[in-house]
């Protein structure tokens, strides 16, 4: 089902994908090791990515918040964003209208 959004899906998408390369250990989630993270090719990563973020679009509609390698990923239902953290720290965030 995923979030509630009013923005256009696919921006959405393009922009979950940007914030989730942002996290240096984004290939955890996905159970890689680093070394196989390390020889895909950067259409490959961009692939990877971009599954990760439909992955959590949707995930993120049944809980509030997703362990992501180092980074948590936060759906803020009252600010209508999904917010990206490392730590206690604001990576970036993404709206949802």
């Amino acid at each position: 089902m995923g979030v509630k959004h009013g923005r256009d899906y696919g921006e959405i998408l393009q922009d979950l994908t940007k914030a989730v390369s942002l996290i240096p250990d984004s290939y955890l989630f996905f159970e890689m090791e680093s070394e196989d993270w390390e020889r895909l090719g950067e259409e490959e990563r961009l692939e990877v990515h971009e599954a990760l973020a439909e992955d959590l679009f949707y995930a993120l509609g049944t809980q509030s918040s997703i362990d992501v390698g180092s980074a948590v990923v936060i759906h803020d239902s009252i600010l209508h964003r999904i917010n990206i953290l490392i730590g206690e720290k604001q990576m970036t965030f993404v709206p949802l209208i």
